[in-house]
């Protein structure tokens, strides 16, 4: 069974997300999901998501919101850098009309936006062939390739695996199938390695 038709078929069914082969969620929800996510479980996202986007619907709404009232919705989120970011970038695409770049490489010239971030909505919403790499991809590729060398070291080995595997047809599906593998089967403690 190929990773796409596992995700098909058990994809775990999140807020941001679009269903699986089903058009690519707004760009605005996959990206304030990410910068969510960092650092920060599911779980605890879940909530937060649902408010900011109850309260701004839109990057340009989030753009014209006062400073003050974003960090008091951020509160328990921690790393408030990312809020002041998510403020910037924010303000960035409302600047441009409210559009962000469909590119990995137009997504990397936003304020507050790294690699794995425009990776992740690049190839999420915009269906471009774009590597996503996180914690629970690294694992997978580090089991699937026998990358036994410790990270941060074998992070080069590992991306270069990953690349390799992301596909140019479905990569966020791809991307997102990758998380959850990890997430769900390749776990970090007590892997289902049978059922892989």
């Amino acid at each position: 069974v190929s990773l796409l038709t596992w995700y098909d078929n058990q994809a775990r069914v999140l807020p941001w997300r679009s269903p699986p082969g089903t058009p690519s969620p707004d760009p605005y929800r996959v990206w304030l999901s990410e910068v969510m996510l960092q650092q920060t479980t599911v779980a605890a996202v879940g909530p937060y998501f649902a408010r900011f986007l109850a309260r701004w619907p839109t990057v340009t709404d989030l753009a014209a919101a006062d400073d003050a009232e974003v960090m008091a919705a951020w509160a328990g989120l921690g790393y408030y850098a990312r809020a002041r970011n998510l403020l910037a970038c924010a303000r960035a695409v409302a600047a441009r009309g409210g559009i962000f770049p469909s590119s990995e490489a137009g997504l990397r010239e936003l304020p507050g936006l790294g690699a794995y971030t425009a990776a992740a909505v690049a190839a999420i919403a915009f269906g471009e062939r774009a590597t996503v790499v996180d914690a629970n991809v690294e694992r997978v590729v580090a089991r699937l390739f026998a990358i036994d060398e410790p990270l941060p070291r074998a992070r080069k080995a590992i991306r270069k695996r990953a690349e390799e595997l992301t596909p140019a047809e479905r990569p966020g599906d791809f991307a997102q199938a990758m998380m959850d593998l990890g997430a769900t089967v390749c776990t970090n403690r007590n892997p289902r390695c049978l059922l892989c």
